[in-house]
């Protein structure tokens, strides 16, 4: 594993190293959400993403980037539902067992994901102690290598790629780059991808008020709880972590808080206007847009849509 923060050279490598397995995903566009935002907007669509969401691409350098010693093994990590998919999906590449984690209140569309794999899933309570201390065990019982799901530099320039694709395919010069943030992973992997790719384009965040961690971390300069976490948002629950934030307080410009109204407005606004399956994580970009209508007046902002996977018979609305 890298013990470096990602330069250039790494990214590039990364999108050299996952492009055989992943979906350069399209950008949507949508003239009422514009005139709505009084913005221009490029839509960076993850959640048309293998394993519908982002985090296929982090998922995918990681594991591609273990040797056939490590992975001998197999590999673990813990997840909500995302990440775990992607290290599912990326162990079943390379022929290695996947031994996950999960919150014993995941998302069910998430759990069968998993299942579809093949991987061996645990179940614990949803706490990031309980997170950790269920994957130390199996690595301890199998030598599994462990992938976190975000404070880890290949995971980090894995999803720097998405960043990386809107900057290439939007057609134009971006002023800002807009992602999700909840333990870091694509907010960092994004804000260097704009360093490198395109000097000059801002990088926000948007984040739930039910688990604005982030934001206190931001400001304060470590790894901070948020004081609350009750949140549609399910995706974006976990804290930063500590390599993350390093990133994030360099090259990011701002976060932005939302309610749980506002996602689920925005949720149903690119339902409805866009006819794209979109989760309540996925929403909040929108949604902090939206809010700050004035920060983003007249500019032209990438919007990564972090991912589609949401439980159809529970939908907000």
């Amino acid at each position: 594993m890298s013990e470096s923060i990602p330069d250039k050279e790494v990214i590039e490598k990364a999108h050299i190293l996952i492009t055989p397995y992943i979906h350069r995903t399209p950008i949507l566009t949508s003239q009422f959400i514009n005139e709505l935002s009084g913005a221009e907007l490029f839509f960076k669509c993850e959640n048309f993403q293998k394993i519908g969401a982002f985090k296929a691409r982090g998922g995918l350098n990681a594991v591609l980037s273990l040797s056939k010693e490590q992975l001998k093994n197999g590999v673990t990590t813990h997840s909500s539902g995302n990440h775990a998919q992607a290290i599912s999906f990326a162990a079943a590449k390379v022929g290695a067992k996947a031994y996950i984690v999960m919150p014993d209140n995941s998302a069910s569309v998430k759990v069968k994901g998993v299942e579809n794999y093949g991987a061996e899933i645990t179940f614990c309570p949803n706490t990031p102690e309980d997170r950790q201390n269920t994957v130390d065990a199996i690595v301890k019982k199998t030598g599994a290598a462990f992938v976190h799901p975000f404070n880890n530099y290949e995971v980090i320039a894995g999803q720097g790629t998405a960043a990386k694709e809107l900057i290439e395919d939007a057609g134009v010069k971006l002023d800002a780059i807009i992602a999700p943030v909840g333990g870091g992973g694509l907010l960092s992997g994004t804000s260097l991808s704009a360093h490198y790719f395109s000097p000059g384009t801002e990088v926000f965040a948007g984040e739930p008020e039910g688990a604005a961690d982030a934001i206190l971390s931001f400001k304060s300069g470590k790894v901070e709880k948020a004081p609350f976490v009750k949140t549609i948002a399910d995706g974006l629950l976990t804290p930063l972590g500590p390599k993350n934030l390093e990133i994030i307080r360099k090259h990011v410009k701002d976060i932005l808080t939302v309610s749980d109204e506002e996602i689920i407005a925005a949720m149903r606004l690119l339902w409805e206007r866009m006819k794209i399956v979109v989760e309540p994580s996925g929403a909040v970009v929108l949604a902090a847009v939206l809010k700050n209508r004035e920060l983003f007046q007249g500019k032209k902002v990438g919007v990564i849509i972090s991912g589609g996977n949401v439980d159809l018979g529970k939908l907000p609305f």
